[in-house]
């Protein structure tokens, strides 16, 4: 039997090799302290301005508070007193007619927009920026003023009205059968963050699949839901979630409009305006924190829906 003689390796090789090892070594943790040292801001600003906030918040939920004096344990009275608020649960059913309502229109809305500069218009660059800026401007306090204005006894809305024939109309705002509508109406308007997204995904639409559908005799209507919506679906799914979530935490519109009271009677009365009212306008911090710990969870359970929907509805490319 032949056997292999494998060459010892002399203590100056092995001494050779752990140098390399112990520098290789040595740069990576460097390189990692980096890392860290940059993103401390970052851990510095996410437990002092999010995670310690939220956990006082569900401290102070527990207890009466009224910023005045130190807060006192009351265990679960505040969640308890929220099934015999009335204003409470008005402020879930205006909620909920807002997202229900705003959310789709605003989406619907926003992929119509997307299908026309998806034509292939002249200056789109500019269209794009022009229908965006109402999402910037969108939530500000001085376009929540201007639509109280738009919408007033003496508005535009009236004034072009007018020109038609209707005449003594009142303030649109002021009427509680109508003063929720006009801020989904501004929801609506403030469409051109999901409308940017849905041009992309629609450029991501390959023509070829538009094409062979031409050639089978597929009318316009069938080839956006058999193509468009299946291929759309994902990004429809991303804006949804993200608008979804967005307008349970509306709050300066309604602020504005009702002049900071949810009126009229309560038809203006968000979530949010109620949980600022209970907090900072009578001084039941303890209420309040319980109210946004409640909110949290309506988020959650509706997003929690959404994905598990999703499976049913949206389709990606590399499924098999």
């Amino acid at each position: 039997m032949s056997s292999v003689i494998q060459p010892q390796q002399t203590p100056a090789m092995t001494q050779s090799k752990q140098p390399k090892r112990k520098i290789t070594s040595s740069r990576a943790r460097k390189e990692n302290l980096v890392g860290y040292l940059f993103m401390l801001p970052w851990f510095v600003g996410l437990i002092a301005l999010t995670i310690g906030p939220m956990l006082g918040s569900l401290y102070l939920s527990f207890t009466s508070y009224d910023l005045l004096s130190a807060p006192r344990w009351i265990g679960l009275q505040n969640y308890g007193a929220m099934l015999s608020d009335i204003r409470f649960l008005d402020a879930i059913r205006v909620t909920a007619i807002y997202v229900l309502l705003s959310v789709p229109l605003k989406l619907i809305f926003a992929l119509f927009v997307a299908m026309i500069l998806n034509k292939g218009l002249r200056g789109l660059a500019l269209y794009r920026s022009i229908y965006y800026v109402p999402s910037l401007l969108g939530g500000s306090v001085t376009i929540a003023i201007l639509w109280q204005q738009i919408f007033g006894k003496d508005g535009i809305i009236n004034a072009g009205l007018g020109l038609l024939g209707f005449h003594n109309l009142g303030s649109w705002v002021a009427n509680p059968n109508t003063a929720l509508f006009t801020l989904i109406i501004l929801a609506i308007w403030q469409f051109g963050s999901p409308m940017l997204i849905f041009l992309a995904g629609l450029k991501q639409i390959p023509q070829e699949m538009y094409e062979a559908a031409n050639i089978d005799g597929a009318s316009a209507i069938k080839r956006f839901f058999s193509i468009t919506i299946p291929m759309l679906s994902p990004i429809i799914f991303f804006n949804l979630v993200l608008q979804m979530i967005s307008a349970f935490q509306a709050f300066t519109p309604a602020f504005i409009v009702s002049n900071g009271g949810g009126g009229p009677y309560d038809s203006t009365l968000f979530y949010t305006l109620y949980i600022y009212l209970q907090g900072f306008g009578y001084f039941h911090m303890g209420y309040a924190s319980a109210m946004a710990w409640v909110l949290l969870l309506i988020i959650a359970i509706f997003t929690a829906v959404a994905f598990r929907s999703s499976k049913l509805w949206v389709f990606y490319q590399d499924e098999r």
